[in-house]
């Protein structure tokens, strides 16, 4: 029986290392119509080099972005209108934030760090769907690009760079 267990801890811990390798978002399901906190975790480096850079895409249906600053990280945000206006405590907004840049950090590869921003999910977002922020990270040299997002029926464990999403939930 213990060689059975084994066995199956040892998938277990296969198919969680593949997670772990990647960038995840920390709360992975949200709310429409709600303030979401987007914690983003970076386990790695790029193939053992220092990341120096997260650049973070917003997409549509996600307003009133806000990121924390790093210490020892340059933070800059792109602008740009939105595909169509939203209302956001009565007020209509049609242009925000759409990337967000964390740069000139040195992350060693041997440690993780998280970059956080917080945002509002609109409340005509798909109840049910995914919602990814795809993310380039720089490093010294190199670069890795977790932008994959799968096909409609495409598992998403069988992207090799997917970009970490969240599942939209209804309002409560």
């Amino acid at each position: 029986m213990n060689k059975y267990l084994l066995a199956a801890g040892a998938l277990v811990a296969l198919g969680t290392n593949a997670a772990f390798a990647h960038i995840t978002l920390e709360t992975q399901e949200a709310p429409v119509g709600s303030t979401y906190k987007a914690v983003l975790r970076v386990p790695h480096g790029c193939d053992g080099k220092a990341t120096t850079a997260v650049r973070v895409q917003i997409p549509e249906g996600v307003i009133a972005v806000k990121p924390m600053p790093k210490p020892g990280w340059t933070l800059q945000t792109k602008k740009g209108k939105y595909e169509k206006s939203y209302q956001l405590y009565g007020q209509a907004v049609s242009d925000g934030v759409k990337e967000v840049d964390w740069s000139g950090g040195n992350l060693p590869d041997e440690f993780y760090d998280e970059f956080v921003f917080r945002a509002t999910l609109t409340a005509d977002l798909p109840v049910g769907q995914k919602l990814y922020f795809p993310v380039v990270q720089e490093c010294d040299g190199a670069t890795d690009r977790w932008i994959e997002i799968p096909a409609a029926g495409q598992d998403e464990d069988a992207l090799e760079n997917p970009a970490p999403g969240i599942k939209l939930t209804p309002k409560k």
